[in-house]
């Protein structure tokens, strides 16, 4: 690379100034032109930002909030309870929620009393979720039960009574799903990565 930026400006006639100026933006031009093969493709495939519009995952996360979302994880293993994700709800496809994942494909969700319970097979009675994260205030009492396929999930928002989620919008499906919230990037006292909670399950 660097022969052939000395053979530009050796062709070009230049005096020492104008092939040092050359030289310098020729060298601008490369760096920026890694920087993009490096950062492009992350940004597409690997990570993104994302900042947190309204109430819906508080106390968890608040407006304005500034997230990373890994996109590559997934890719690679199965979506975890608990965890938090964006995606993109089935009635607006052009925008990203964020939600909590609750049940996984095949369990069966059921909603009554402001309580959550799993059916699955370690569970076929059933179990109830345990959910440290939830404030009392926001434990809606909405009857719900919903059977899961095998590429479904089911996502609410942390503030049960600000949020719009599954409970409305249905289960979502792991094509919608574009990555987990990885690290809190602002505020600055919150920064870290954004742990899963432990179940009873």
């Amino acid at each position: 690379m660097r022969k052939k930026i000395n053979e530009i400006i050796n062709s070009s006639h230049l005096g020492t100034a104008g092939g040092s100026f050359l030289l310098i933006i020729l060298d601008l031009l490369q760096v920026v032109v890694i920087a993009a093969i490096i950062i492009v493709p992350v940004r597409l495939w690997v990570v993104k930002p994302f900042i947190v519009k309204g109430a819906s995952m508080e106390e968890a996360f608040h407006q304005n909030d500034y997230l990373v979302i890994d996109q590559i994880s997934y890719k690679f293993r199965d979506i975890q309870r608990g965890e938090v994700v964006v995606f993109h709800p089935p009635n607006r496809p052009s925008e990203h929620y964020i939600k909590r994942v609750i049940g996984l494909p095949g369990e069966t969700v059921a909603i009554a009393e402001g309580e959550i319970t799993i059916y699955n097979d370690e569970y076929p009675n059933g179990k109830i979720l345990r959910e440290s994260y939830i404030s009392d205030e926001t434990l809606v009492d909405e009857p719900v039960s919903e059977v899961l396929k095998e590429n479904e999930y089911y996502l609410i928002g942390d503030n049960r009574d600000a949020s719009l989620d599954s409970r409305r919008i249905g289960p979502i499906s792991n094509d919608s799903i574009v990555g987990r919230a990885w690290i809190r990037g602002l505020p600055l006292e919150d920064f870290g990565t954004i742990p899963i909670p432990n179940y009873n399950l």
